[in-house]
């Protein structure tokens, strides 16, 4: 049997469990399930108890709630040895101020230097440092957001890239990758949601380099499911892929919208299923649950 608690997947069982915790019946259905396909939204208490209870379970969000936010990605980054731009991370304003007291070489780098809050996403919570003013200015706005949820910051070397950064979107099997190109100086983020634009055909040698990058790194995390943000050096001869961050929540505009994703998303889940052998061919080529 094939449980789905996504909306847009039906299997054999289907259940919703947008904005609530898992319970008990949910628990027994996941039991007796052989496989089980989660949304991208789902709560890491539903996660949890569908890899404890499951053998079989998509997409894998292991490295995402293993290593959670901008700061846990770096520590994956680290552990990955997988090239990224020099970041020191703090959990609060707090912790930075203790380091800054004891660091000998006081900031490892030069302004401008990139700021990121833990949290965020779509280029809000990322900011171009030119100043030790401006530096003092972000560092009092950390302080007001601070509470439970919502604290951690992490300072990043600039790395000069002409306005673009590179997604690489993997969804089961199938990767796609665009550039994300800022034609305006006056805006520092590749964003599309900050006015970035598409471009899909631009170095592509460049663009097989870091989804080569991307497949050696799902291969060994396990990630099934994300979209992978890369920049390149402008002044980096060796053109080396540097890892961003890691977005499992991610635009789907440069991937044909809506409509595609969906369509690319349910064709690798039946892909999934069936090297399980939990789905059968049929003979008008469709797929059927067992």
């Amino acid at each position: 049997m094939i449980l789905s608690f996504h909306p847009c997947f039906t299997a054999d069982n289907n259940i919703i469990c947008a904005g609530r915790e898992p319970s008990q019946d949910d628990l027994t259905m996941i039991k007796a399930a052989d496989a089980v396909v989660l949304p991208q939204g789902c709560y890491e208490s539903l996660y949890q108890m569908a890899r404890q209870n499951c053998l079989n379970v998509f997409p894998n969000f292991d490295t995402r709630f293993r290593y959670p936010g901008k700061i846990g990605q770096n520590a994956l980054f680290q552990k990955q040895n997988v090239p990224y731009p020099k970041t020191i991370t703090f959990q609060d304003v707090r912790s930075f101020h203790e380091w800054y007291e004891e660091s000998l070489e006081k900031m490892p780098f030069d302004f401008p230097f990139v700021f990121k809050f833990d949290w965020g996403g779509e280029g809000d919570t990322v900011f171009l440092i030119k100043s030790p003013e401006a530096f003092e200015e972000i560092l009092q706005k950390a302080i007001a957001y601070e509470n439970p949820y919502h604290k951690g910051f992490l300072i990043q070397e600039y790395i000069p890239a002409k306005n673009r950064s590179l997604r690489v979107a993997v969804i089961g099997q199938h990767v796609v990758s665009y550039w994300r190109v800022q034609n305006t100086s006056a805006s520092f983020c590749s964003s599309l949601a900050k006015g970035a634009v598409i471009d899909t055909g631009a170095d592509p040698d460049l663009q097989e380099t870091a989804i080569t990058s991307t497949k050696d790194f799902c291969q060994t995390s396990g990630i099934n499911l994300a979209g992978f943000d890369f920049i390149f050096s402008s002044i980096d001869k060796a053109k080396t892929p540097l890892f961003l961050e890691i977005n499992y929540f991610f635009g789907r505009q440069g991937l044909g919208g809506s409509e595609e994703f969906y369509r690319l998303l349910q064709t690798e889940i039946n892909n999934w299923l069936h090297g399980l052998k939990l789905l059968t061919p049929h003979c008008d080529g469709h797929v059927i649950l067992r």
